[in-house]
């Protein structure tokens, strides 16, 4: 998309927030998505150029690139040129040209003024016109006269680079993060991937998923939703487990729930509220080493009984005595 305003795409200003960015582009994104819009070829091309608008103004550095260099952003980032040479020889800024205000060759914007000799000795004749503006990005950017090394006229070194990794959000559950997971994501050019999210992943972790196709690679950015019972401290959980007066006085067996199926832990007689008990390798795997897991934290909630019959009361009363 040679001319394409992602600011415009996304309807927003070019001084907006992160916050803005993020806002609009869901709110399009939502509107647009081809599972709403099933057969729409329109709101299919619109999505896409919502997605790529936001995979560029949502990163920092890309986004810096874009608002210094508009639409040749990639070549330039590609390319290995410094950006001081973009300065020094005239290259504007997004929307700039060859001699206008804030950019070009004799513009306003401090760079260098070039006679038509200089600019011929520098970038050789190409015939007049819009060509020579041309010879330029091919002595910068590696075009024909690149040479097999990899160098242009200029000395840069214009080998071509890895695409910057495109960075995903991605929110699971627990459980999820326990067995592993799989996402269907949507590429800028519509096509959808599965990516294979591995076990033992937590809220911060980075899954790198490989490119194909020389499609860039894609950086997964792990966020693990709260679970209604379970806290998570590294690679152990924490749960509370309700146990009723009489167990934790006399002892007895209680059940402890885990992510795959209720366990029975056994309370010894006397036990205290907020007694912890560990039991080991019910926990979440470790991501380097799945078939290690970590421990779940069993914490006794002991409930008292909040109404007594005549005769419960007549024995606590005795109970109490005893202790006098």
């Amino acid at each position: 998309m040679a001319n394409v305003d992602y600011y415009k795409t996304l309807g927003v200003s070019k001084t907006a927030s992160e916050q803005e960015i993020k806002k609009a582009f869901r709110k399009l994104a939502q509107k647009f998505h081809p599972d709403k819009n099933a057969g729409d070829k329109e709101a299919e091309r619109r999505f896409k150029e919502i997605n790529e608008a936001y995979s560029v103004l949502s990163d920092e550095e890309k986004r810096k690139q874009y608002d210094r260099f508009g639409a040749n952003w990639e070549q330039y980032a590609r390319s290995g040129v410094n950006p001081d040479d973009f300065a020094r020889y005239g290259f504007g800024g997004q929307g700039g040209g060859f001699g206008s205000q804030g950019s070009g060759f004799g513009g306003q914007g401090g760079a260098q003024s070039m006679s038509p000799e200089e600019f011929e000795q520098l970038f050789g004749s190409s015939g007049g016109g819009a060509g020579g503006y041309s010879t330029i990005f091919d002595t910068l950017f590696g075009g024909q006269r690149q040479g097999r090394g990899g160098r242009g006229n200029m000395g840069f070194d214009t080998r071509a680079t890895a695409p910057t990794p495109r960075e995903v959000s991605v929110q699971i559950t627990l459980e999820e993060a326990l067995s592993g997971s799989t996402r269907l994501l949507q590429e800028p050019d519509g096509k959808r991937i599965e990516v294979t999210i591995p076990r033992g992943v937590k809220t911060g972790s980075k899954v790198r998923v490989k490119g194909e196709g020389g499609v860039g690679d894609i950086l997964l950015h792990i966020e693990v939703a709260p679970h209604k019972l379970f806290t998570r401290e590294d690679d152990n959980l924490r749960v509370h487990v309700p146990v009723d007066l009489y167990t934790a006085l006399l002892g007895g067996e209680v059940q402890v729930p885990t992510l795959e199926r209720p366990v029975a832990l056994t309370v010894p007689a006397g036990s205290q509220n907020g007694r912890i008990f560990r039991l080991r390798g019910l926990g979440m795997p470790h991501l380097r080493n799945p078939d290690e897991r970590g421990d779940i934290f069993a914490v006794a909630d002991v409930q008292l009984p909040t109404s007594l019959s005549a005769r419960e009361k007549e024995l606590f009363e005795e109970l109490r005595g005893l202790k006098r």
